[in-house]
């Protein structure tokens, strides 16, 4: 049979899972007519390797290993450009999704009923009662009443992780998707021009087959970075608004620390400030670190260490850059509000440049 179904598998640390995911692929689709495509956010334990393994003996698996960057949006939209079959699907590499949906939605967009296809945990006849996780589902409830909002399609589950469409429809609106964090079907029905024709399948969601999950509490504010990038990320950039919010959080932090070291204990001005950078400091790493780079988030107590001596380093240069501008623009005569604040765009433009580059990641 001719190549008609991609599968793109994004990865992290999912060796154990591959062998057995692709022999259930074949279990549903059979012999041929179909390539699994695994993006590996180079994960550190082996599978990238595992999936090379698997290429050598089975051409219908193919391996995209990628260094210094993550995310699965990022991934899906690098499987999209990456395949020449007519029609495209993404899953998770953790067994919670059924392949055995498969033929049936790909049977579905041949035959001209939907423009895309949706394995749903919540459409009737769907069941996610051996998932566990209710803290979880309460917040994939919460998320998909916002998008439904947003993308105006009536969908049980648009933040579905396991969808199938046109390869043709998802490179169209590549290049106007943000790629930002985990739920890259939100993505492609905000960005579509139109409302999509959508057809959903009921998924009984089950329990990952081994290791531990990606997503976290800050799954929610992942999808609200998703929104902000639809409506006014071409304005200012999603992670420079990220990283701009957690700098004010952070002065917020630094008068809290400091008014409590100078009204509640008495310390001198001096050391009280010098504690109070200093925990801002920390503070804004911990919260960029979780939040803004998500994607690149630094794990490791060593790899932390390193990144918050680089954060308090950048942010040291773009202390001195902020006074640096405001006082030369007040010698110049600017009201010093203006100048002030002149400085402080800078000093933020200055350090959210290079945290970028040299504390989350070369690229």
């Amino acid at each position: 049979m001719p190549l008609n179904l991609a599968i793109i598998l994004p990865t992290l640390n999912e060796r154990g899972n591959l062998g057995p995911l692709v022999e259930r692929i074949e279990g549903a689709l059979g012999d041929d007519g179909w390539e699994v495509l695994i993006i590996d956010d180079d994960s550190k334990d082996g599978t990238a390797d595992e999936a090379r393994a698997l290429a050598l003996s089975d051409r219908r698996v193919r391996v995209i290993q990628r260094i210094g960057r993550r995310g699965l949006a990022s991934a899906a939209i690098e499987g999209f450009c990456a395949t020449a079959a007519p029609y495209v699907a993404v899953m998770d590499a953790d067994h919670q999704h059924d392949p055995a949906l498969l033929p049936a939605m790909l049977a579905s967009l041949q035959a001209g009923e939907a423009e895309i296809c949706v394995a749903s945990r919540f459409a009737l006849g769907a069941s996610t009662a051996d998932w566990a996780e209710p803290e979880r589902e309460k917040l994939s409830g919460i998320a998909n009443a916002m998008a439904r909002k947003l993308t105006g399609v009536a969908l049980t589950d648009p933040m579905s992780g396991y969808f199938m469409l046109p390869t043709a429809t998802a490179r169209a609106l590549v290049p106007r998707l943000s790629g930002i964090g985990f739920k890259i079907l939100l993505d492609l029905l905000a960005t579509s021009p139109h409302p999509m024709q959508a057809k959903e399948f009921p998924l009984n969601f089950t329990a990952r087959r081994e290791g531990t999950s990606k997503l976290d509490r800050a799954i929610l504010l992942d999808f609200l970075a998703g929104l902000y990038d639809k409506t006014l990320g071409r304005v200012i950039p999603t992670r420079f608004a990220l990283f701009g919010t957690v700098g004010a959080l952070g002065v917020i932090v630094h008068m809290a620390v400091l008014a409590a070291l100078l009204l509640g204990m008495g310390e001198g001005f001096v050391f009280a400030q010098a504690i109070a950078v200093l925990c801002a400091m920390s503070f804004n790493f911990w919260l960029n670190n979780w939040l803004t780079y998500r994607d690149k988030r630094l794990i490791g107590w060593g790899a932390v260490l390193r990144g918050w001596a680089g954060f308090c380093a950048t942010c040291a240069v773009g202390a001195f850059a902020n006074v640096a501008v405001a006082t030369l623009l007040e010698s110049q005569g600017v009201f010093w509000a203006l100048a002030a604040l002149a400085g402080i765009v800078i000093g933020s433009v200055w350090n959210y440049a290079l945290s970028s580059r040299f504390v989350w990641g070369r690229f």
